[in-house]
């Protein structure tokens, strides 16, 4: 699941491809299938270049302008196809896996899909030796609750075993366990790792804490 080795790339001209419900986080696997004939185009040139393609979320009110430019929050995340295939009709699947946040600091081109000038997101960092005891929370959620009952929830806890930092980690349960739209875009948009990791873990947390007993108080461990 970790992100691939790439060199830096030009981010003067990325295609931009909105999507009403999807969040794409850095590491994260997401299977596109394209039909449009402007997003085929947009593979197209991509898989003649760097291979590289920005998903944004649609902000709401985008149906009334969908064939054209309905506004997208700024905050987008770039992902590198790593493998592709092109149907007989023209149309593609491709799975895209995301490595940068990133903002958008404008548009431009005249093409049939959206191009924009992106700018990295400045990340807060924070050392892995201080995240060890949100990681240790992490398994203890995966361990005390039903999540190693699902095949996805025992891959999770294998990972939190391995290299893959914490804030990577993260990234892929809030993509892979979080149906609110709002609040995984708002974790794509936050730079402060710190506070990311806080965040998603509370939220985690809270979706899969097992209930307490009727007349038991439970208190959480502090994540400060």
């Amino acid at each position: 699941m970790a992100a691939p080795s790439r060199e830096p790339i030009d981010l003067s001209a990325i295609p931009l491809f909105p999507l009403p419900n999807v969040v794409l986080f850095p590491c994260a696997v997401l299977p596109l299938h394209i039909f449009e004939p402007r997003y085929r185009e947009m593979t197209a040139a991509a898989l003649r270049g760097d291979r590289q393609i920005a998903m944004a979320l649609l902000q709401p009110g985008w149906e009334k302008d969908y064939h054209r430019h309905p506004p997208i929050d700024p905050i987008v995340c770039i992902g590198t196809i790593l493998t592709h295939e092109v149907l007989p009709d023209g149309k593609y699947n491709f799975l895209l896996q995301g490595h940068t946040r990133a903002r958008v600091v404008m548009e431009h081109g005249d093409l049939s899909y959206r191009l924009a000038h992106l700018e990295p997101i400045e990340q807060t960092p924070v050392s892995e030796h201080l995240l060890t005891e949100h990681r240790r929370h992490l398994i203890s959620i995966f361990d005390g609750g039903s999540l190693l009952a699902s095949v996805i929830g025992r891959q999770f806890r294998q990972l939190l075993t391995s290299s893959l930092s914490t804030a990577d980690i993260v990234d892929l349960i809030a993509f892979n366990f979080f149906d609110d739209i709002p609040l995984k875009q708002s974790l794509l948009s936050d730079g402060d790792v710190l506070r990311r990791v806080k965040r998603t873990i509370s939220a985690f947390e809270t979706a899969h804490s097992p209930p307490a007993p009727v007349g038991f108080h439970a208190s959480k461990p502090s994540l400060n």
